[in-house]
């Protein structure tokens, strides 16, 4: 068994060694190099990170993948309204704590590191190869202190000392403290009973006092590390249109609910109801928590009304790091069946000498690298949308110019961010589950069995399209950004179009004449949707100027007039995932010859993929939409 799982892993050093643009991101996160007892230069700073993720490699390595099966097998217990968690797990965030790792991103003035948010999101691919859910509740550490902290900025109660660049005072100071400390947690509280991916029909209450001071009061379910003291719950503050389905995201706030605070007599005193820990499939070292509020003590964050937009920014940071956990998962099952397949015997031959399995090995790690490029650079263009944006609102550039330069770099990252976030979200869950499936299989009659780990492998994969927004929902939002795309500028969307034309048999380089055509598909099928929504209103459409476009599609029903396209959303969005990643690596293979190899391997899999998607698309779906719209027309 390896000794660290981020020296033995070559494709992730490449990333951090060779290929991520440090300097900017270095240079955003030490305020320029003027922050005191920060770093000097980018060189200095990035030892200090590979140190980190060396650390965190030889730990997960040694103190947490030998007992992933204690992990699996110790559950959490509900105790007297307490959930009592396993001494194993337990030992290890001690041991977590004591590296200080709760801490990586915050700022050294709060007791932290100061490492990029990207560093963090690496650290989750090493823990999650050791065991995910000891990952998952790793995050709701440092990754809800750093909430707190982001929040309080953007509502304008945290203060700086811009002389020595630091934060001087921050609202949730004492919360965020506990919390590095290794003392607490958070966690993010949306669903509820009759309210999951439909947010609109969340019907936990926000409410104020007479003298102002707000309460709230409902049920949360499902919630990840939820038996934890800081929640931030999602609470319905104003009223909405009832028949607008999409109006009661308006209507949500977001407030900061601690589940219990100490007495006088140094006891603690619930103020919320820890009601289940669910018994769930996997992920069992991640306690999965019911909670009730009875009109609990609360702490609004930002205005009324934002909850929705406040918690879009804990989302996609959510949903990036399912892509590194997922990631974490897929290395540990391709490691797992490439070990046993290179022992076991049959028919004369080691297995993974047999073409199928030397076939699936080689698509498993195709599928990795692949994913993995596109987790790296969305968390790094995440990251650095949300630091020019601080930087902007901060420490502004006296020269007009100067400023709008920052300002479309920062649009050119968040833009990236948006396209990038909900594919490595779907592409990374749907993959953890298909490797962790194809591993069992390779371990044939030993992967059903507990003993050698790959159906624990499997069961922690198979929550990972479900939690952070269901593939379902990440293929429905890039479908959306897509098409809304076209319709926002179509003569730029037109101009690409005719480019990718052109280049795929104008360039010189092989391997990017096949990238393109893989665009052109890509973009085929987003023309055929876009033909194909709603029918004769398209037509109508193209009666019309660009300018009168907006004012056309605000009369549409979202339930009918996108059917062709919700239909074949997801499949439309394995296009999506399969253009960029080869997109990504064609870029790296630009710059490091070496990488070649992998577009080749991605593309041999990829071009017979992406045709029978689009062929899928453009001659299915006819049948059950006229079915659906009749069936509608009835009710």
């Amino acid at each position: 068994m390896s000794t660290n799982f981020y020296k033995d892993n070559a494709d992730l050093k490449f990333y951090v060694e060779k290929f991520i643009d440090w300097e900017p991101l270095i240079e955003l996160t030490e305020f320029e190099y003027k922050t005191k007892d920060g770093f000097d230069n980018a060189k200095e700073a990035l030892t200090f990170y590979k140190g980190v993720l060396d650390s965190i490699g030889e730990f997960a390595a040694k103190e947490v993948a030998p007992h992933a099966k204690e992990i699996d097998l110790e559950h959490h217990e509900l105790v007297d309204g307490v959930v009592k968690s396993p001494a194993i797990f337990n030992q290890i965030f001690k041991k977590i704590n004591k590296l200080e790792l709760f801490g990586m991103c915050l700022p050294l003035e709060l007791g932290g590191m100061n490492c990029p948010f990207t560093i963090f999101m690496l650290s989750n691919e090493l823990f999650a190869r050791a065991d995910v859910s000891v990952t998952a509740h790793y995050g709701f550490h440092g990754g809800m202190a750093m909430a707190m902290l982001l929040f309080s900025i953007m509502e304008g109660s945290t203060t700086f000392d811009m002389e020595n660049y630091q934060i001087k005072e921050t609202r949730f100071q004492d919360f965020i403290t506990e919390i590095i400390t290794g003392k607490e947690w958070g966690s993010m509280d949306i669903t509820e009973p009759a309210a999951g991916s439909d947010m609109a029909a969340i019907s936990t209450q926000g409410f104020q006092d007479e003298k102002g001071n707000w309460f709230v009061s409902g049920e949360k379910i499902f919630i990840t590390s939820g038996h934890g003291k800081y929640h931030f719950v999602i609470a319905r503050t104003e009223e909405t249109d009832k028949e607008d389905a999409f109006a009661g995201l308006k209507g949500l706030s977001m407030f900061l609910v601690p589940a219990f605070k100490k007495g006088k007599d140094g006891k603690r005193v619930q103020l919320a109801t820890f009601t289940a820990v669910e018994d769930k499939l996997g992920h069992h070292g991640s306690a999965t928590v019911a909670i009730g509020f009875n009109k609990t003590p609360a702490y609004l964050v930002g205005k009324r009304g934002d909850g929705f937009k406040l918690m879009l920014q804990i989302m996609n940071n959510a949903r990036v790091g399912v892509g590194f956990e997922s990631l974490g998962i897929c290395e540990a099952a391709y490691r797992l069946a490439k070990d046993y397949a290179a022992e076991r015997q049959s028919m004369g031959k080691i297995i993974d000498q047999h073409e199928m399995i030397a076939d699936y090995l080689d698509e498993m790690q195709t599928d990795i690298q692949g994913l993995r490029a596109l987790s790296v650079l969305g968390a790094y263009h995440e990251e650095m949308g949300q630091k020019l944006n601080l930087l902007l609102q901060f420490l502004p550039p006296e020269k007009e110019h100067e400023r709008k330069e920052i300002e479309a770099k920062m649009k050119s990252h968040q833009s990236k961010s948006r396209n990038l976030t909900p594919l490595l979200k779907y592409l990374g869950a749907e993959k953890a589950v298909e490797i962790s499936r194809r591993c069992l299989q390779i371990h044939g009659g030993y992967g059903y069995i507990k003993e050698y780990g790959a159906e624990k492998l499997l069961r922690d994969a198979l929550v990972l399209p479900i939690y952070e927004g269901t593939s379902q929902i990440q293929s429905l939002m890039a479908m959306k950004d897509n098409l809304m795309g076209i319709l926002k500028n179509p003569k730029d969307f037109l101009s690409k179009s005719t480019q990718a034309y052109w280049r795929s048999t104008s360039s010189r380089s092989p391997l990017e004449r096949r990238v393109i055509k893989l665009q052109i598909i890509s973009q085929k099928t987003l023309r055929y949707l876009m033909t194909k929504l709603a029918g004769n209103k398209i037509s109508k459409l193209w009666e019309k100027s660009v300018s009168e476009w907006s004012s056309f599609f605000s009369d549409w029903d979202p339930k009918k007039d996108f059917a062709p396209a919700m239909l074949h959303a997801e499949r439309l969005t394995k296009i999506l995932c399969d253009v960029a990643i080869c997109e990504l690596l064609l870029d790296q293979a630009q710059k490091y010859p070496e990488r070649e190899e992998i577009l080749e391997r991605y593309l041999e899999r990829a071009e017979p993929r992406c045709k029978f998607l689009y062929n899928e698309i453009t001659t299915t779906g006819t049948r059950l939409l006229k079915k659906l719209s009749e069936n509608q027309n009835k009710n």
